[in-house]
């Protein structure tokens, strides 16, 4: 039995896969190695799985992580994992961003990008990914993720600016707060940027407004202008992406890539079932 998992910063969707080719899928939160340790990972992964896994019969892992940007990032969630399934024989921790690229593309050339709670990006060349422009996480970058949403939202809320009753919604949907309050959750707490992209839901909800069509379309914007336009070549590419905030404002983003003269191609919310299906065909 293999477990195949594609890792976000806020959720990580898993497939169990048997040798008969049997699917069974299952989510847990998210373990990105910048904001969660080893024992904390082996803490929610203890009691979050189905208690039906039978974890001493699985054999290989194959996780794809937001977050695993080193060896060492990598080596905080596969040690988990060799704890939680005493009998593993092989463990791949690799970056979510492989996980796009081989969900999106299988083993075709192109270009592919992550916009969920945190913003990635590649060109890969049917096998290997072989140019990025860094992201910057959620601190100096991101653009057009749901935590840049967020930050967005919040800014505004803070300082009176959102329009036509959005200020006592998000105060209500939200359960905010004091000023401090806020802060404090932003600063001091664990999972800063998963509070953030919480707030994109919001404008989800509020798609009517057109403030809310507005600041989705500029963090687009503010996506291509600083990172997708740095690819070498990019009109010649399809932007392909995955996750929840390009599937969710799928239009906006279309609308944003073809004004940069770039055609769009496969937007999907979640790349596990095409991620499964390249391993039950490189297997």
């Amino acid at each position: 039995m293999i477990l195949i998992a594609d890792g976000g910063s806020t959720k990580t969707s898993w497939c169990q896969l048997s040798d008969t080719g049997q699917r069974v899928y299952f989510n847990t939160e998210g373990y990105n190695p910048d904001f969660i340790d080893t024992p904390g990972i082996v803490a929610s992964l203890d009691k979050n799985l189905p208690e039906t896994l039978p974890r001493t019969e699985v054999r290989e892992i194959y996780f794809y992580g937001a977050g695993v940007s080193s060896q060492a990032k990598g080596d905080v969630i596969a040690n988990a994992l060799r704890r939680i399934f005493p009998n593993l024989s092989k463990v791949e921790v690799t970056e979510d961003l492989l996980a796009a690229a081989r969900a999106l593309l299988g083993h075709a050339p192109g270009f592919a990008a992550i916009l969920g709670t945190g913003t990635n990006s590649c060109i890969y060349d049917g096998q290997k990914i072989t140019y990025n422009v860094d992201s910057l996480g959620y601190f100096l970058g991101d653009e057009g993720s749901g935590s840049f949403l967020g930050k967005r939202l919040l800014r505004d809320y803070l300082r009176g600016l959102l329009p036509d009753g959005l200020q006592e919604a998000l105060r209500v949907e939200y359960h905010l707060g004091s000023r401090n309050d806020i802060i404090d959750r932003l600063y001091n707490q664990p999972l800063p940027n998963r509070f953030l992209a919480s707030f994109a839901k919001f404008a989800y909800d509020h798609n009517n407004v057109s403030y809310c069509r507005q600041i989705v379309v500029e963090a687009f914007e503010a996506f291509f202008q600083n990172i997708v336009l740095h690819y070498p070549g990019y009109q010649e590419l399809t932007f392909n992406c995955v996750g929840s905030v390009g599937y969710n404002f799928r239009d906006a983003l279309t609308q944003v890539a073809n004004s940069h003269g770039m055609q769009v191609g496969k937007i999907i919310r979640s790349p596990i079932d095409d991620l499964v299906s390249f391993h039950e065909h490189a297997g």
